[in-house]
């Protein structure tokens, strides 16, 4: 599904949030600044699609940043915009690292793809250094209820209809929202982070709640 949509994926990020993705990237950015400044840190854009916040990160900083998706139509776009970036095809709960080898990881909008969201975070962990970062940009649910009646009728009407128009690929917009109402609430997610191990944990919403980034500390 993602493989026949990433030759259109980053025109409707940027059109279906009305560019606004760009500040929730660019916000994340400056939440690990402190690690990407480290010349010896090596960081991991897990799930990086088409590749955006992975050269955000490389450019924000001297730190070695790797990019890592499952989808390879995805990676190949990627690769077209940052030729020299190191990229690799894997399952995000079966990564080829070493325990430990990581510095940072970073997830931006795909983490509730996951077969398995415990999985996920174990792996992560795994990967890890002790006391390094793992950060998750990803999809929630606006708390106030107008907010969210609104953003209900856009993302299940109006979403699906224009990326489907644009991409040849209804399903996969249709496909978006309902993976989003399905994901744990931002709460859920803290809480299961912190039982696979993660110290640290915290949340933070942003565009009324309609995505939430979560900080954690291995």
């Amino acid at each position: 599904m993602f493989g026949r949509v990433a030759g259109h994926y980053d025109l409707l990020n940027h059109l279906l949030s009305a560019n606004i993705d760009r500040r929730w990237r660019a916000k994340t950015v400056r939440r690990v600044s402190e690690v990407l400044g480290r010349p010896d840190a090596i960081c991991l854009d897990l799930c990086c699609g088409t590749g955006d916040l992975m050269i955000a990160l490389q450019k924000a900083g001297p730190s070695r940043v790797l990019g890592s998706d499952f989808c390879h139509p995805m990676l190949l776009a990627a690769r077209v915009k940052r030729p020299a970036a190191e990229l690799f095809e894997a399952d995000a709960l079966r990564l080829p690292l070493r325990d430990h080898s990581l510095d940072l990881i970073t997830v931006a909008f795909g983490f509730r793809n996951l077969a398995n969201y415990r999985r996920g975070i174990e792996e992560a962990l795994r990967v890890l250094k002790p006391g390094g970062t793992a950060a998750i940009l990803e999809f929630s649910q606006p708390r106030n209820r107008a907010f969210r009646a609104a953003y209900n009728f856009y993302s299940r009407g109006i979403l699906p209809a224009i990326g489907g128009l644009i991409s040849g690929s209804r399903d996969a917009y249709t496909y978006l929202p309902d993976s989003v109402r399905k994901f744990p609430s931002a709460d859920e997610l803290e809480e299961q982070m912190r039982a696979a191990g993660f110290r640290e944990v915290r949340h933070e919403f942003m565009t009324g709640g309609i995505v939430a980034l979560h900080l954690a500390t291995a």
